[in-house]
């Protein structure tokens, strides 16, 4: 299947956004909808995916200070291409705006796995929506795409 990427600012696309974002961690995930949606979002520049039929099927963000996340994708659509094109698209947002570390957060689960990706951990850890997290940063051209399996 291929899939349509297009860049994305929240003033232009928050209901899409807010929709997908709110399936995978609202409804199926559990978390408080308070958590999921922050300041931000309005800064940060966005990706959406959209299906042949142009249904958006995932996204994600890169903010200002070069962090990726709140990846969102549908559960029927969680396949490495949709992974690799997401991050790809996001990368290439990185490289426009001149971003070169990536940020991520990482359940503690997965510190090691990012460890051995080239991430190093940045603060102390901390806690989002109940989960344990950790800040973690690597350089821009050390960044590998992810295990899938350490996403959702």
């Amino acid at each position: 299947m291929e899939y349509k990427v297009q860049p994305v600012l929240w003033q232009d696309a928050s209901e899409q956004l807010k929709t997908l974002r709110k399936a995978v961690y609202v409804l199926e995930w559990r978390l408080p909808e308070s958590t999921e949606f922050d300041k931000r979002d309005s800064k940060a520049v966005h990706v959406l995916l959209f299906s042949e039929d142009n249904t958006p099927v995932a996204t994600g963000r890169l903010t200002r200070g070069g962090e990726i996340g709140r990846i969102a994708v549908l559960p029927s659509h969680r396949n490495l291409t949709v992974y690799k094109t997401l991050f790809a698209a996001l990368l290439r947002l990185a490289d426009m705006h001149n971003i070169d570390k990536i940020h991520l957060q990482s359940e503690l689960g997965s510190v090691d796995y990012h460890r051995e990706k080239g991430f190093q951990p940045v603060g102390p850890v901390f806690m989002e929506a109940g989960i344990a997290m950790q800040k973690m940063v690597c350089q821009r051209q050390n960044f590998s795409y992810p295990d899938v399996r350490h996403i959702h």
